[in-house]
């Protein structure tokens, strides 16, 4: 079992921010489902037990659905487990791109993979729901320290109100990115509006310049003997590195008003700076890519013991007892997986080989994606299933399991404090070869996978970014940046860089990591210019309207709050 820290081992308590939060955001038509009677007045009572309690919570609504177990939710009116913050970013940012083909076709998924959504669609107002469930929350806790004062009796330099303030602000301002980044127009609500108070109507541009100014302040304040964090929180690297994805994204976020590149660069290089020494090459990368989605990888997260390969900059923490969700880490892995015969279904997997016991079998990758594949020593797609168990790259027909290749890349399969796995004989990193002793939690329907939000690996391949596209930087280092990552997978060295393989090779490092849609719409791929299986209602795949670069502002929103009409965007 993990060592937890104390923020996510206590049970995080909702008081005024059960009913307040969603009050601030009832345009969401949304109900809390937390049952706790606690008030802030007991937090100003007994502040050493239950203040850390209370910002707990701030973190948890990234893990789980609800704090009353795995079936639970802090939204009604939608299924809990696609709910879930890391599920439904995933909906939105993986299964509308070439690298995620979900069969089945319930609440109108189908729509997302063929490209034909609409702004009445369930699941964008869902995920606009999380969103906004999670500012809230945020802004309730930053609110109530504001207003009384409180703090723990013997407040240290970490742990004190002024911290906790701090990481919630970071935060929000995480959520208020999936908004800029998805939605593009939004609303804006914070600690300076009063409870019940609507949010407001905001565009993309105005978006734009109030995240980006909150994460420089947040930087400036943020008390240098904190930057390394606790297990379970995030760091000054994790702010950074959302700034650097705000800056990176720039042009896309204020239609080509502000380049953001230059200030991309300084950042990717400051954080690359602060974890250079260490892991692969001294890069500060992890030695073993695939450990980094293992049940282990706890040891790679912030605060996490392998303190020279601290690759995730912010992740969300999962644990096979304290933290369950039917999102996270186990629903990549049930979703990809399901339990089959030869003779059977004409294809073999089994989810205990991976260290899970559980299996929907509902998603693997799409034809375009698997052929990106292509270097035989790159180790990123060396627990997939292919021809060999059964699997095709065709995507035809279209409900089928294994038309397409079975895509695992997190597993709940125990590494060794080095990295590797344990092995049946020789050093082939294939799921055959993998021992029993990797599989100590092959019975567990809860994985011990934590999920990354953001890692090491990205900065080195935006600072190549910055390059390429933003033509700032030097050729060389972009080079190198990109060549790291593409050493450390086994792949072969690139002698040159340009905005395609770029491209490629961000999909393969970072796949069904919530990346891919807003990559896709930053190099001008996702509407047009590349097309893949079922975009567009095909099996060859086709052009969609480029008004789907975003997702619409829910309609449900605008029923509530007419004046959210007039900031629709173009197409819905």
């Amino acid at each position: 079992m993990k060592s937890l820290s104390k923020i996510f081992a206590a049970v995080a308590v909702v008081l005024g921010m059960g009913l307040g939060a969603t009050s601030c955001i009832n345009d969401l038509d949304v109900e809390p489902q937390d049952s706790t009677t606690l008030t802030w007045a007991d937090v100003q009572k007994n502040p050493d037990k239950y203040l850390p309690e209370v910002f707990a919570k701030c973190y948890s609504v990234l893990a789980v659905s609800g704090q009353n177990g795995e079936g639970s939710a802090d939204l009604g009116g939608m299924d809990a487990g696609k709910s879930c913050y890391t599920r439904a970013l995933f909906i939105l940012n993986e299964k509308t791109t070439d690298e995620c083909m979900w069969i089945w076709t319930e609440d109108g998924v189908d729509n997302l993979v063929q490209g034909n959504w609409t702004n009445g669609h369930g699941l964008i107002y869902g995920t606009y729901s999380r969103l906004y469930v999670i500012i809230a929350i945020c802004n309730d806790f930053i609110r109530q320290l504001n207003s009384t004062g409180v703090d723990l009796t013997h407040p240290t330099a970490y742990n004190c109100a002024k911290q906790y303030a701090l990481e919630a602000r970071a935060i929000r301002a995480l959520a208020y990115w999936n908004v800029i980044d998805m939605y593009g127009n939004g609303g804006w609500v914070d600690e300076t509006m009063a409870y019940g108070d609507n949010p407001k109507p905001i565009k993309r541009r105005e978006l734009y310049d109030k995240i980006v100014n909150d994460l420089k302040d947040i930087i400036a304040q943020w008390p240098a003997e904190n930057a390394q964090p606790q297990y379970g929180r995030v760091g000054l690297d994790g702010v950074k590195m959302l700034l650097a994805k705000m800056y990176l994204n720039a042009k896309v976020y204020t239609n080509g008003e502000v380049d953001g590149y230059q200030d991309c660069l300084t950042l990717c290089k400051e954080i690359i700076a602060n974890h250079e020494g260490g892991g692969f090459q001294g890069s500060g990368l992890a030695n073993h890519y695939l450990a980094l989605f293992s049940a282990d990888n706890d040891r790679y997260m912030p605060g996490g013991r392998a303190t020279a390969e601290n690759e995730i900059l912010w992740g969300i923490p999962y644990e096979g007892t304290f933290i369950q969700a039917y999102g996270g880490s186990r629903y990549i892995m049930a979703a990809s997986m399901r339990t089959a015969t030869m003779e059977k279904d004409g294809f073999v997997m089994n989810p205990n080989d991976y260290g899970i016991n559980d299996q929907w079998g509902c998603m693997h990758a799409r034809k375009e994606f698997s052929d990106k594949f292509i270097d035989e020593n790159d180790v990123r797609d060396n627990f997939w299933c292919k021809e060999d168990e059964g699997f095709t790259k065709a995507n035809d027909p279209y409900m089928q399991f294994n038309a397409g290749y079975g895509t695992i890349k997190f597993t709940n399969l125990r590494t060794k404090e080095d990295g590797t796995f344990y092995m049946k004989e020789g050093t082939d990193i294939n799921i055959k070869n993998i021992a029993d002793e990797s599989k100590v939690y092959s019975k567990n329907v809860h994985p011990e996978t934590d999920f990354p939000i953001f890692r090491l690996a990205d900065v080195y391949l935006m600072k190549a970014e910055c390059y390429v596209l933003g033509g700032v930087g030097d050729e060389a280092e972009a080079l190198a940046a990109a060549n790291v990552v593409r050493e450390r997978s086994g792949a072969t060295p690139w002698k040159s860089l340009n905005a395609s393989v770029l491209l490629d090779e961000r999909g393969r490092e970072l796949y069904w990591e919530n990346q891919r849609r807003s990559d896709l719409v930053r190099y001008g791929k996702f509407t047009s210019g590349y097309n893949w299986a079922w975009k567009g209602g095909t099996l060859e795949g086709s052009d969609i309207s480029s008004h789907l670069n975003v997702f619409p502002i829910p309609a449900n929103v605008i029923s509530a709050q007419p004046e959210f009409a007039a900031i629709q965007n173009a197409g819905y």
